[in-house]
Formats: structure tokens, C-alpha cells, sequence
């Protein structure tokens, strides 16, 4: 019985920390640390099986960012409001950025209507340079 509360504990300290990170993706690599400095136990496979598992109960969402690195995941919250938005990463340091914006929105909603094409968000990346890159570098527009 005792292995099973202790399941539980993890699962909850699983949870708590996607909660708190809302609208921003996360890796099983982050969630494994901040267990870890939590001072939670928690193997690095058990904390994929049970993000895993979140995902099928359509509780995550899960990216693929770019081709051979790992999975992203995303907590939905009740109203789902992260279901749709776009990611912009920095070719420079790799920064990523979640922006839910109605005028790209309205771009989708254009390329359905216009060219009968369902854009997919989950894999949607504009890749450029983040305002602190093009600073340092003397690049803005």
C-alpha cells in the first residue's frame, strides 16, 4: 500500500510542476531536474510514463520542435486556452517563444479558406532572431 501512496506522491509533484509552468513547454529533462532539486525521487522513466499517460488523457499536448531533438509537452488547462498558438525560435540562442496572436490567427484561418490547408500548430515554428539576439547583434529592423 505504502508503494502506491508513494506512486502517487510523484504523479502529484509531476502535475503540480506542469501546472505552474501553464502556457510554456517543458521537456522530461526539466521536469526530472526540478524534481530532483525538489528533493523528489522520481526516475527519469517514470516521469515520461506518466507524462505519457497525461497525454493520451489529453491532459499535455505534445511538440516536436525540431527534428531529433526530444518531445515538448504543454499543460492544457480547463478552458484548453493553450490549444492553439505558434512557437518563434531564436536561431541564435535558442530561445523559444509561445505567442497566441489573433493576427496570425487570422493568417491560418486565411490558408484554410484560400489554399484548403489545415495548418498544424503543434509543429508550426517561425525561426528568426529574439529582440535581445538582434540587440547584441545591431540588427533591428
Amino acid at each position: 500500500m505504502e508503494h502506491n501512496g508513494y506512486k502517487t506522491k510523484q504523479r502529484e509533484a509531476i502535475l503540480s510542476y506542469l501546472k505552474k509552468c501553464e502556457s510554456g513547454h517543458v521537456t522530461i529533462d526539466d521536469v526530472s531536474e526540478y524534481l530532483k532539486e525538489s528533493g523528489e525521487k522520481v526516475g527519469r522513466t517514470t516521469v515520461y510514463r506518466y507524462m505519457e499517460k497525461l497525454t493520451q488523457q489529453g491532459v499535455l499536448r505534445k511538440y516536436f520542435i525540431e527534428e531529433g531533438a526530444g518531445a515538448c509537452y504543454q499543460y492544457i488547462d480547463e478552458q484548453e486556452r493553450c490549444w492553439e498558438h505558434f512557437h518563434l525560435k531564436c536561431l541564435q540562442c535558442g530561445k523559444l517563444l509561445h505567442v497566441q496572436c489573433e493576427y496570425l490567427s487570422n493568417i491560418e484561418q486565411h490558408i484554410l479558406e484560400h489554399h484548403d490547408f489545415l495548418v498544424d500548430n503543434t509543429k508550426t515554428v517561425f525561426y528568426g532572431l529574439c529582440g535581445e539576439c538582434r540587440q547584441k547583434q545591431g540588427k533591428d529592423l
